[in-house]
């Protein structure tokens, strides 16, 4: 199994940022996969798939490269520079067009686990791999980022709130399950291939979320940087699919329940607002109605105020559970 080596203080730094770069690459990964983990990714394909095959079939090289640099096992490192947080997409992509040509060929010759095929023995490989990303987001993310990283920071948020309740192993355990595991004595499982430990003590330690389901890497700026990108889950990320159970909707009105229902992790005002597309206001007054009657508690985690069920709120949403009359939430998906 992959492991990374840190001491306690190299754990304590770290923290969670968002990185539009590792949108967009989850977002490369699902359009070559093709297979989408929920409705909202569906939606999102139908959208897009077709324009991104007919640019790659347009485009060999290019789309040799993306085969080659997505391996079996192992990414290219210069497509998935380690977020540093704060960069604009801009700045991040600078990073994989500025990659040394020579490096890009070995970075291929790793994912591929072999020699490099004659057309991609080329030095134009970085500045391809940025046009085509550079399309991703233009194309198939942009219009949508704003809402996106609304619902990345949300994620960030719920599980900062987590640390500081309950510490780092409960969130290092989530983050991909059966993959990332604090096993003790400063090792971290980050994945289940088989490579040698690598210390990273000392280092900038980051995890990355992104709204793809199916996603998930790897990567660093050695000795200075190691970045662990994984999926969103549940309601942040599956919106489409979200349930209100009916009994629920009648008791408090479908809108209103629709809070409670996210609430099992803590949200703060705006991020409510993000992810179930109601206004802020509704969103306010809804808060209000479910602190009054005891349902959901207020809290501070650093300078955000976030909302959380309490446990009578978490009885009356459980409850109803596994009614055949339970129906899906009106709105509509995050996307990818």
């Amino acid at each position: 199994m992959g492991l990374w080596q840190l001491n306690a203080d190299t754990l304590a730094r770290s923290r969670f940022v968002v990185s539009p770069l590792a949108e967009t690459f989850a977002c490369l990964k699902l359009l070559h996969a093709g297979d989408a983990a929920h409705p909202g990714e569906h939606a999102w394909l139908r959208a897009h798939l077709p324009a991104y095959r007919a640019r790659l079939a347009a485009d060999p090289v290019t789309a040799r490269l993306v085969r080659a640099g997505l391996g079996r096992e192992w990414i290219a490192d210069f497509l998935t520079p380690a977020p540093r947080g704060g960069e604009a997409f801009a700045d991040e992509l600078a990073r994989v067009r500025s990659t040394a040509p020579e490096a890009a060929r070995a970075h291929l010759r790793t994912a591929l686990a072999g020699p490099l095929p004659a057309e991609l023995d080329r030095d134009d490989l970085p500045e391809r791999a940025a046009v085509l990303l550079q399309w991703v987001w233009e194309t198939t993310l942009r219009p949508s980022w704003e809402r996106r990283r609304r619902v990345l920071e949300a994620d960030v948020v719920a599980r900062t709130a987590r640390v500081s309740r309950g510490g780092w192993v409960s969130v290092l355990d989530e983050l991909r399950p059966g993959r990332t595991r604090w096993l003790g004595e400063n090792l971290l499982q980050i994945n289940l291939h088989e490579y040698p430990p690598r210390e990273i003590s000392g280092a900038e330690l980051v995890f990355v979320p992104v709204t793809v389901q199916r996603a998930g890497w790897v990567a660093w700026d050695d000795g200075v940087r190691y970045a662990a990108v994984y999926p969103c889950v549940g309601a942040l990320a599956d919106a489409g699919i979200r349930t209100v159970p009916s009994a629920l909707g009648v008791l408090l009105g479908p809108s209103r329940a629709e809070v409670l229902v996210l609430l099992a992790s803590p949200m703060s005002t705006t991020q409510l607002t993000a992810v179930t597309g109601q206004g802020l206001g509704s969103v306010g007054r809804h808060l209000k109605v479910l602190r009054e009657a005891g349902l959901v508690e207020r809290r501070r985690a650093g300078r955000s105020v976030l909302y959380a069920r309490t446990p009578v709120g978490d009885v009356l949403v459980e409850a109803p559970r596994g009614s055949a009359a339970d129906r899906p939430v009106p709105g509509a998906p995050v996307g990818a």
